[in-house]
């Protein structure tokens, strides 16, 4: 990364997530469960996008099997990370690093044969990741949901799924391959979609 862009230097979401990286938090580079699961489908060539990708193994395992990958995160502590992590594994050249508000940010539609999102939810960027994915990609999500709450009450309600979603705000032309509730114990709820498009 170089340099960090004037818009999120007192960003508080990048502070919040830098502190925490530093920390120690968040550096196994373990790929996520939906990541394995979606690499294993039938996918059309095309790069990955994995957004609120953190310290990411997700975006190191879709390297390794060969895909370009965009990595976009606010924390700049966990994009050099992984590009400390990517450099080792000589994957580096395979994975561009964004670091960006997802607020704001939006990805190019119809672009990626996976479009994979594991600890962020957004209703508005939904829509737009959801339209990034090509025909024939998949569309992983894993996100809190509002059960979440019960344990965590401090979590803020706009980062939690409700009842249904984010199935209920799945364009048309996806096919839902997995719905599935995941307790989560002292961390909270969570729900994760897997979903593919339609060629």
């Amino acid at each position: 990364m170089e340099g960090i862009p004037a818009d999120l230097a007192a960003h508080p979401d990048r502070l919040r997530w830098n502190a925490r990286y530093e920390a120690g938090s968040g550096r196994s580079f373990e790929p996520h469960p939906l990541a394995r699961a979606a690499l294993d489908l039938a996918l059309p060539d095309g790069p990955v996008l994995d957004l609120a990708c953190g310290a990411s193994g997700s975006a190191l395992l879709a390297a390794a099997a060969g895909r370009a990958v965009t990595a976009v995160d606010v924390s700049d502590v966990a994009l050099g990370l992984l590009t400390e992590q990517a450099r080792r594994r000589g994957l580096d050249g395979l994975i561009s690093r964004v670091q960006a508000d997802l607020g704001i940010w939006r990805p190019q539609p119809d672009r990626y044969a996976l479009v994979l999102c594991t600890g962020y939810w957004d209703r508005a960027l939904f829509p737009a990741a959801a339209a990034a994915v090509a025909a024939g990609g998949a569309l992983g999500w894993e996100a809190f949901t509002t059960q979440a709450l019960e344990v965590r009450p401090g979590l803020n309600p706009k980062w939690c799924l409700r009842p249904g979603e984010p199935s209920s705000v799945l364009p048309a032309g996806f096919a839902v391959l997995e719905v599935r509730d995941l307790p989560g114990g002292e961390h909270g709820a969570r729900r994760r979609l897997l979903a593919q498009r339609q060629r």
